[in-house]
């Protein structure tokens, strides 16, 4: 296998407010956007030729990573004229493949961080036989996501939509949002119109006798499609939780870029990140946060599993957790935000403004 499809997804509207214009994939974990990451981990599993789909800010991808050659690829980006669903988006892009009717070719979603071994997935797909193989993964609690059965050959039996009651929580396994396609099948699906590869795609080739094939992972995986996600990832890469061979320096603790500054007594743990010019002041105190680029945190602040915005103030001794700061926001002095709340981009909000505890 030497190419892939990767799957970038719309908007990415649940992470507003910390952005207006830019795509999620863009948006830095571990100090460079998370596509970097997407796209390092696929060359290092032997994939050369990636073509990247999608249907939104197209015209920001293409200016950061060229044809891909910093990154040892050679990428091609085709852009939807109308969203198309997966399986749309993935016959859109095969004009663009060089694989034979039998090959593989990966595909994978952008806002998916995983651990998966690509590797091993390859391996199963041609092992196998199959038409089209899986990452599966187990989850606790299966309840927001379509069933994904398998026989005890890891062969797939059905595709179940999202369990209302408890007898139909008949597996814990769910599409974990990476394939391997036989290069026959992707032309096989209808051109030029929405396709779910998970409601018709593969239901229809499961009805036609087709082979597809589960490979159950239970390694890291994580859907960023929220914030709190999107900041966990990015402690989680940081931490070497999550495997990357793009995070720019060693894992641990923080991250710290080098134009960055802190103040030699801001203390920074749990996988935080401070990104290009941020500048943290004396006595912070950041854990499991995000503090992307020209942000400032003033001495004294905390925060706690928060992202704060490119250029974003978050002033002295203001206690952030779990809260969306984003772009270019100013928040006073002696704040106090608390779990689920969102600050917009460019919004100011006066000192002693919010407060969740108690004054005594």
């Amino acid at each position: 296998m030497t190419e892939a499809i990767l799957l970038v997804g719309g908007k990415g509207t649940r992470l507003r407010p910390l952005t207006v214009n830019t795509p999620k994939p863009m948006v830095p974990a571990a100090g460079v956007p998370f596509l970097t990451h997407q796209l390092a981990r696929a060359r290092a599993a032997g994939v050369e030729h990636i073509v990247l789909a999608t249907s939104y800010l197209a015209e920001v991808f293409e200016p950061h990573f060229g044809d891909g050659s910093d990154l040892g690829l050679s990428i091609e980006y085709v852009t939807e004229e109308e969203p198309l669903g997966t399986g749309g988006a993935i016959r859109n892009v095969a004009s663009r493949l060089h694989s034979g009717p039998d090959e593989p070719v990966l595909i994978f979603n952008g806002d998916i961080l995983t651990g998966l071994d690509i590797r091993a997935l390859v391996d199963t797909h041609a092992s196998s036989g199959a038409d089209v193989s899986l990452h599966l993964t187990r989850v606790e609690d299966p309840r927001a996501f379509g069933l994904v059965p398998t026989d005890e050959t890891g062969r797939v039996t059905a595709f179940l939509e999202k369990p209302q009651t408890p007898e139909e929580i008949v597996t814990d396994q769910i599409n974990a949002g990476a394939y391997v396609f036989r290069r026959s099948v992707i032309d096989r699906i209808p051109a030029g119109r929405p396709v779910s590869v998970e409601r018709e795609t593969f239901p229809d080739l499961l009805s036609s006798g087709a082979h597809l094939q589960g490979m159950v992972d239970s390694t890291y995986w994580l859907d960023l499609g929220t914030p709190q996600a999107f900041v966990r990832g990015s402690a989680d890469l940081v931490l070497g939780r999550a495997p990357s061979p793009a995070v720019p320096g060693r894992c641990g603790d923080r991250l710290v870029l080098p134009s960055a500054r802190v103040a030699p007594d801001a203390k920074l743990t749990g996988g935080t990140v401070v990104g290009a010019d941020a500048v943290v002041g004396e006595g912070a105190r950041i854990a499991g946060s995000t503090i992307l680029a020209g942000a400032v945190v003033e001495p004294g602040a905390v925060i706690t599993d928060s992202l704060v915005g490119a250029g974003a103030r978050i002033g002295a001794r203001t206690v952030l957790t779990g809260a969306v700061i984003g772009d270019g926001a100013q928040v006073g002095p002696d704040n106090e935000l608390r779990d689920g709340i969102r600050i917009w981009c460019d919004t100011t909000l006066p000192a002693n403004a919010v407060r969740f505890s108690s004054d005594q």
